[in-house]
């Protein structure tokens, strides 16, 4: 899921140049929209409940369940920007993959099975049951609104830049129309299928990337005899600049002790993060029971896994194949590796084939993030906020709808407004947030008999500002040769570090402790009922309802 952390892939557009067939590529993409469109109609076309629009009707098993969370988190910047990660700063770039994998072991072992459990809908389910409902829901909302349109800005930013590389279109203006078609696209599976067309183009997605994957690997290996020494020997003699050193930890986080710092900070930010992002919260509501849940992660855990694994070999095979000067001077830079490596391989129909799929990828993502933050809308927002909970069912799925609608426009919008600039700070954001506010709020309300409303306030609050603020000052924004403000005589960035994550968790932490210590609120009998909750699932549904 993840993130575009090696290197912005918006560019601007005169650095678009033609690589292999635009016309194969674009064919490959609209072929996918066509059969998953005819899917997505066939399977989860028609009306449909609020249950149904924001969890498919938690029908799907856990293996399906775990495709979609595999489909989902898997990201064009992840198949991308990792393995150009990997092709420019070898094993420093293959950690992004051990942070994102590793991560999936807190969802599973402290968040799926209590989740699921505990709410119905959305994060909020679970934080404001004990808690005083509206403060709380308005907050859990805010924190989850910002971690999506961060992540979405980043993912549909990155549909400009991949089409500079891939599809050879030199105006602007086409690619400003790309990415109101990418918008277009996610909305129509979004309003037509709900959370159950969504989970079918994931799950899709999920089998053609990793496939994809797969046979890049092994074509790559049958270069080199199936030998992995002559593969990362060749990647090491075809990298004079790195070297050996590609093969060894610290090329790029070993240079000083502040880049060491550094990758811790973000290190928890992607440990911690994932467990927090709410389109994969939402996901953990999708099946019928908590055993369900927890096999869902498994499931993902082993699929997401096998992908990294099978991306060490595509980045060193694109170090080896392609080489690092042919990389970072083509557009997109490290996010080119993969598709350059794919025209080595396969000229333009296996670079169409990969272009289709990176399509297609950043299409599911934005698809999953626009209905967790439709639902957050119409569920948090409009039903116990502004309706004190009276909200019939059809009335949430009509809000959701047109928040679905508005939350497309504001990411086409934002797309085409943060063309151009480096992105890569968008989604370290949305992870730090994630980790800052969100997960201390949801460990807190599962595990604390103590916690208060007061405590999740401060926590979300604080953790999301503390990471925003951090984020601005950093040299991510100002100060340095890729900060987003280009300008050398600008610099405000008196934090030092690229991810805030080292502070601002903690501080969500801390926030939370210090709030709940400092409020007399107490609910005894609350909290015993959510521990039942979360351990049996009994009484969930109706507790929300009512």
């Amino acid at each position: 899921m993840s993130s575009i952390l090696t290197a912005p892939l918006a560019l601007p557009a005169a650095a678009a140049v033609q690589v292999g067939s635009p016309a194969l590529n674009i064919g490959v993409f609209a072929a996918f929209v066509i059969v998953t469109l005819a899917i997505v109609i066939r399977v989860a076309g028609g009306k449909k409940t609020a249950a149904q629009y924001y969890t498919g009707g938690a029908a799907f098993s856990g293996r399906q369940n775990g495709l979609a969370i595999a489909g989902d988190y898997l990201s064009a910047a992840s198949f991308l920007g990792i393995a150009g990660a990997i092709a420019l700063q070898g094993y420093d770039g293959f950690l992004y993959s051990i942070g994102f994998l590793v991560a999936w072991l807190v969802a599973l072992l402290l968040v799926a099975e209590l989740m699921r459990n505990t709410g119905r809908f959305t994060m909020a389910d679970v934080l404001s049951y004990r808690l005083r409902q509206k403060p709380v829901r308005i907050a859990a909302a805010t924190s989850t609104l910002a971690v999506s349109f961060f992540y979405l800005l980043a993912q549909m930013a990155g549909a400009g830049g991949l089409v500079a590389l891939l599809l050879g279109l030199n105006s602007l203006w086409a690619q400003y129309v790309v990415i109101a078609v990418v918008g277009a696209v996610m909305l129509a599976y979004v309003m037509i299928g709900g959370m159950k067309g969504t989970t079918w183009v994931q799950m899709i997605k999920a089998v053609l990337l990793i496939s994809a994957t797969a046979i890049i690997t092994v074509w790559v290996l049958g270069r080199y005899g199936f030998n992995l020494s002559g593969l990362l020997q060749a990647a090491v003699d075809n990298s004079p600049d790195a070297g050996e050193k590609l093969l060894d930890p610290g090329l790029k986080y070993g240079v000083s002790d502040l880049t060491k710092i550094d990758f811790i900070s973000l290190s928890l930010a992607l440990v911690l993060g994932t467990a927090g992002l709410p389109h994969v919260l939402v996901r953990f509501y999708t099946v019928p029971t908590s055993q369900q849940a927890r096999k869902s992660v498994e499931w993902a855990i082993w699929l997401i896994g096998g992908f990294y694994l099978l991306s060490l070999v595509v980045g060193y095979g694109a170090a080896a194949l392609v080489g690092p000067d042919t990389i970072t001077s083509a557009p997109g830079k490290a996010n080119s590796a993969a598709p350059l490596l794919a025209f080595e391989l396969g000229g333009s129909v296996l670079l169409g084939v990969v272009s289709g799929i990176a399509f297609a990828t950043i299409l599911a993502v934005v698809a999953g993030l626009t209905i967790a933050s439709s639902a957050t809308f119409a569920h948090d927002l409009y039903n116990y906020v502004i309706k004190d909970g009276k909200a019939t069912p059809e009335q949430e799925v009509r809000v959701a709808r047109w928040a679905a609608v508005g939350i497309g426009v504001v990411a086409i919008l934002g797309g085409i407004l943060a063309y151009g600039q480096n992105i890569a700070f968008l989604v370290a954001l949305a992870f730090a947030v994630a980790a800052s506010a969100n997960l201390p709020t949801i460990l807190y309300s599962l595990f604390w008999s103590r916690f208060n409303t007061r405590g999740a306030l401060w926590s979300i609050y604080g953790g999301l500002a503390s990471a925003i603020l951090l984020i601005v000052f950093s040299p991510v924004v100002s100060g340095s040769e890729t900060a987003m403000i280009t300008n050398p005589e600008v610099d405000f960035s008196f934090f030092p570090l690229a991810n805030p994550g080292i502070i601002s968790i903690p501080m969500g932490f801390f926030l939370g402790w210090l709030g709940t210590v400092t409020s007399p609120e107490r609910n005894e009998q609350k909290w015993a009922e959510v521990e039942v909750r979360s351990l049996t699932g009994h009484g969930v549904a109706e507790a929300i309802d009512h």
